[in-house]
Parts: structure tokens; sequence; C-alpha cells
């Protein structure tokens, strides 16, 4: 069977199992030109494989092999394979992503391609991308740039995507590639809402401040009436006009009188007088 990948091709067979003897085996080729066989530099060889010489690698080439195995001078009967052209067969494998730029609405993608082609052939990429939290939305782009955008993106977002080249032939024959292994990354943050994100945090700890303001001032006032109360006892009426207050009948301006009386006290004397009259004089006892 012949195997090609990236038009890089080689004939595989399997193996001749003999007991304790070597098997050497020997390959031919043609191609739809000329029908005539020739030798493909592997002859008599061990391998189980052959790689196709540089001037088999032409794409567009019809190509027939043949193998046989040999044990001393016995040989066996000659395998063909199927005719075989590079350019429908060959295996294209998937592109190489070099990087990848992400902005808040969009992922820039630098991508090579599997291989460069010759003239005449050319590469288009099928991107397939997915919000990664809905895998199940898938999304596709094609583009026969290898620097692409992937745009119309949430920010703040994990996306992830994968890419297949499909390569254009001569005859305008298309093969599609392998799928390249997901890649994901996150876009980032708009100026926009960045700024609506610092315009939030400032109001926000502009509000905390004002809160813890009035807390520490209503703090500072109740404790500096609770210091106030403690540091000033408050005035006491004394008993017996508490008494007195309560009920006008209790005798507590008589204890009052009683306690002028006991009072000790000094007399004041007024003296006074007119012109022509003989001055006279008062006195109050107080």
């Amino acid at each position: 069977m012949v195997h090609s990948y990236n038009f890089r091709s080689l004939l595989r067979w399997s193996p001749v199992e003999v007991d304790r003897s070597l098997v050497l085996y020997t390959v031919h080729y043609k191609t739809g030109g000329f029908n005539k066989w020739d030798e493909m530099n592997c002859t008599r060889i061990t391998q189980t494989q052959c790689s196709f010489p540089s001037s088999l690698r032409e794409p567009r080439w019809t190509v027939v092999l043949r193998v046989r195995a040999e044990l001393g001078q016995v040989t066996s009967d000659w395998v063909e394979t199927d005719p075989f052209v590079a350019e429908r067969s060959t295996t294209v494998g998937p592109p190489k992503v070099n990087s990848v730029t992400e902005s808040s609405d969009s992922l820039l993608v630098s991508v090579t391609p599997p291989f460069e082609p010759e003239a005449g052939y050319s590469f288009q990429y099928h991107v397939s991308y997915w919000e990664n939290a809905t895998s199940t939305t898938e999304r596709k782009i094609q583009t026969r740039n290898t620097l692409f955008k992937i745009s119309h993106l949430k920010e703040l977002t994990l996306y992830c995507f994968t890419i297949q080249a499909e390569l254009e032939t001569h005859s305008d024959h298309w093969l599609l590639g392998l799928q390249s292994a997901p890649e994901c990354h996150r876009t980032t943050i708009s100026e926009a809402t960045r700024a609506g994100y610092i315009i939030l945090i400032f109001v926000l700890v502009l509000l905390f401040g004002i809160l813890l303001t009035v807390g520490l001032l209503f703090l500072w006032k109740h404790h500096l009436n609770t210091l106030k109360y403690w540091s000033r006892p408050p005035l006491e009426i004394p008993s017996h006009f508490e008494e007195y207050l309560k009920d006008p009948s209790t005798p507590a301006l008589e204890v009052l009188d009683d306690y002028a009386e006991d009072d000790p006290h000094d007399s004041l004397s007024v003296v006074f007088g007119e012109a022509g009259s003989q001055a006279g004089g008062s006195s109050l006892d107080g």
C-alpha cells in the first residue's frame, strides 16, 4: 500500500515470515506515460517499506509499483499496487499555528501552510471556532490568507478553534487536510469596559469612605455623650424639695422657717436725714 503525506510518499508491505531465514525484497515502478518497470533504489532490502525517489515526486503522475520477496534463488510473485496519483491521494497535514493575538472582540491568528505549494497550487483554510462554555455552538469561516481574524467575539471569554487546510490542485481537485489540534484563547477587556470598572470601583470606594466617615462621627458623638454623662453626674433635687413637689401638703416650708430662725444673722441699720430737720434712722435685721 502507498502512504503519502504532504506529497512525501512511500510503499509499505507486510513481511513474509520464514523460520531461521532472512527474506529480502525488491521494488519496481512504472509511470502512466511509460509502460516499463524500473528499479526504485530498493533492491534486495530487508525493510518492509521503500520511499519514493525524487524522480517520482511529480504530483500529477500516475505511478504503479510492485514488490516481491526473495529467499536465496527463490522469489515470490510480484504484487502490484493500484495506480497512485499524489495530487488526488496524498494526505494534507494540518497548518501550523504560529501566533494568536487576543483583543476584546477578536483573535488575530497567524498560520503556516502544511507545506510550500508549487506554482498553480493554493490553500484555503477552514476555521471552526466556538465559545468554550457552549461548545455545541460552532461557527465557521473560510479564508485564503495565512493571517486572519476571528471577529465578533465576546470580551473576557474563552474561545477555542481548529483549522483545516484545503489544497486546490492543477486539475481543480480539492484535497481537504487534517484538522489541527484545538487551541483556546481568552479575549481581553475593552477600554470602555475598563473605564466603566474604574468608575464603578471609584464610586464604591467613595461610598465606603462616606459610610465610614458617618459611622465614625456617630460613634464619636455617642461616646462623647457617654463620657459627658459619666464625667459630670446629673443634678439631684434635695429630698425635701422632691417630696414637696410630689405632695404640696408636706410641711416643707415650716422646716425652712425653722432653719431660718436657727441660722445666725447680722443687723443692718440705715441712717438718713433732711436739711432743717432732725436726723432719723431705721434699722433692718437681716
